[in-house]
């Protein structure tokens, strides 16, 4: 099968690559934002959206004007990567997979591309990259990279830059070292627990920085805003992000190495997290009711990373031959296991489970778990994996891939 992995790499460029590498994110930005601001005009007036070729067109006569000739010191392939982004933006809106397209700010996703591999060459024995107007490049050379190179995106994060190379190769279906099937009911008081009992603890990263990030932000709202001063602040509070974000994709990465090493089939619950995190700010006809318990809820939500948690889950399971399945949330927890009794009642708190019916009692997200696996072998014994709960304009989940085969695989098993 086609395994396609990207591999981060710091780099290590001099000053005149530096600035030409922020003067290359800018023109990108800058094609992004007047392609979405021609996009809306032609809208205003009526007019059939504005196709990638269409606006390529509009791209040469930009790069060629005499009011934006620094246009044409950019690559014109990472021009072309600025329309390819915006047109698979508007593809994910008109499809209602993302919100309206909304334009860049210098400093926020500073990026470019260059999508050929004959664009660009590794230089891995040197520890360098060869990048087309910047010439070669050092990097850190932190791990081997196998396959064929396909493309590389330059970015910047709390000001350094780094490059993201994507390969791909072939690899023979692995076959699944384990022989058991679990299933994870995601938490905040629990990070996930496991249909057999155990559990894992929640990082917190957002909440173990958060008081020293806020004294940050108020010492940089103190500034001049863009002055020396100012702009020193504002590397902190960034230096802060970037520890908390680091933190949890460490985590994520650990916890999920570990569970798709030791299990064959997962099961999760088919989470909205971005519903479930939505603001109850409300408008002013119809304000919200418990406003700030929301919201402490809504960042307990997003510092958990459930949404990242699920995606490394997807491919990974991939590339260990099992297979992720995603599973209607409803009732998980109020749902007796032992009787199948559905009830409010059943939960008594937060973390105790005791079926009024016939008295089974445990832990609540225990039971949820055990729930959210016996659905998992429902669904995957009835053919009905794609089902997950989601709305038919939406796309099935991802985890749904080669669903088929592996089903047969797993039912050996």
């Amino acid at each position: 099968m086609e395994r396609y992995q990207a591999y981060r790499f710091e780099l290590r460029p001099t000053g005149e690559q530096e600035r030409a590498m922020r003067r290359f994110a800018g023109s990108c930005r800058f094609v992004y934002n007047k392609a979405l601001a021609l996009q809306k005009e032609n809208h205003a007036a009526g007019n059939k959206f504005i196709s990638y070729v269409a606006m390529a067109k509009y791209l040469t006569a930009w790069r060629n004007s005499s009011e934006t000739p620094w246009l044409s010191d950019t690559p014109c392939s990472s021009s072309q990567q600025a329309l390819i982004d915006l047109d698979r933006a508007f593809k994910n809106f008109f499809e209602k997979r993302a919100g309206f397209p909304k334009f860049k700010r210098k400093g926020t996703g500073d990026a470019f591309r260059y999508a050929s591999s004959k664009e660009f060459k590794l230089d891995k024995g040197n520890d360098r990259v060869f990048l087309p107007k910047l010439g070669w490049i050092r990097y850190r050379n932190s791990r081997e990279v196998f396959g064929e190179l396909r493309k590389v995106t330059i970015s910047k994060s709390c000001g350094k830059w780094f490059a993201s190379i994507l390969t791909r190769r072939e690899v023979e279906l692995p076959l699944p070292k384990a022989a058991t099937a679990i299933g994870i009911d995601v938490g905040i008081a629990r990070f996930a627990t496991l249909s057999d009992g155990s559990f894992i603890a929640p990082l917190n990263s957002f909440k173990k920085h958060q008081q020293r990030l806020a004294r940050y932000q108020r010492r940089m709202g103190r500034k001049v805003k863009f002055s020396s001063n100012w702009r020193k602040a504002k590397a902190r509070v960034q230096k802060i992000h970037t520890r908390i974000v680091n933190a949890r994709k460490d985590f994520l990465h650990k916890t999920t190495a570990a569970i798709t090493q030791n299990h064959v089939l997962v099961c999760i619950e088919d989470l909205q997290v971005g519903k479930m995190s939505r603001s109850a700010k409300g408008t002013v006809e119809q304000p919200g009711k418990r406003v700030s318990q929301k919201s402490g809820l809504n960042r307990a939500i997003l510092d958990q990373g459930w949404g990242e948690f699920r995606r490394q889950l997807d491919y990974k399971m991939a590339w260990n031959g099992g297979m992720l399945l995603a599973v209607p949330p409803h009732h998980t927890s109020q749902t007796c296991p032992a009787c199948g009794h559905v009830s409010e009642d059943n939960r008594q708190t937060q973390a105790n489970f005791q079926c009024v019916n016939c008295g089974y009692t445990n832990h609540a997200d225990t039971v949820g778990a055990i729930n959210v696996l016996e659905r998992g072998h429902r669904l995957l014994a009835c053919g009905e994996m794609a089902q997950s709960g989601r709305s038919k304009k939406q796309e099935p989940a991802e985890a749904c891939r080669n669903s088929s085969r592996r089903a047969v695989e797993i039912s050996v098993l």
